[in-house]
């Protein structure tokens, strides 16, 4: 078990801020838009490839938290065909929001966990610029 996926995305994004920006990408999930410390703007949308372990129902959780780990938007990012797979599946969702009044910010994607078991967890976090 890895302690990430015991703390709270607050924490998470905390951790993130301190740490050196990574690829967002991983064995399970590829975000093709936006990149990391890309200026966005609404209505941002996302776009990339997951595992289809990654989705539950066909979507996944994806947040947006300002400079102050604020959640200023969220939505769902949707399959965009036939999830049930161990295989990459594209995805997209949109996030529409108003403009959080800092010049950063983070994405979090979260792989949908239904069971809340710390071991089915998984995420991934995009710095990004407003």
């Amino acid at each position: 078990m890895q302690l990430r996926y015991l703390l709270p995305p607050a924490a998470m994004l905390l951790l993130a801020a301190c740490a050196q920006p990574a690829s967002p990408q991983s064995a399970n999930i590829t975000v093709d838009a936006p990149q990391p410390h890309q200026v966005i703007a609404s209505p941002l949308t996302i776009t990339g490839q997951a595992r289809g372990t990654w989705y539950f129902e066909a979507d996944f959780p994806i947040r947006l938290f300002d400079a102050a780990m604020q959640q200023i938007a969220s939505a769902p990012a949707t399959a965009q065909s036939e999830w049930m797979t161990e295989n990459f599946v594209a995805f997209e969702a949109t996030l529409t929001f108003t403009d959080p009044g800092t010049s950063n910010g983070y994405l979090l994607l979260e792989k949908d966990n239904p069971s809340g078991l710390p071991e089915h967890a998984g995420s991934i976090i995009i710095p990004v610029q407003f």
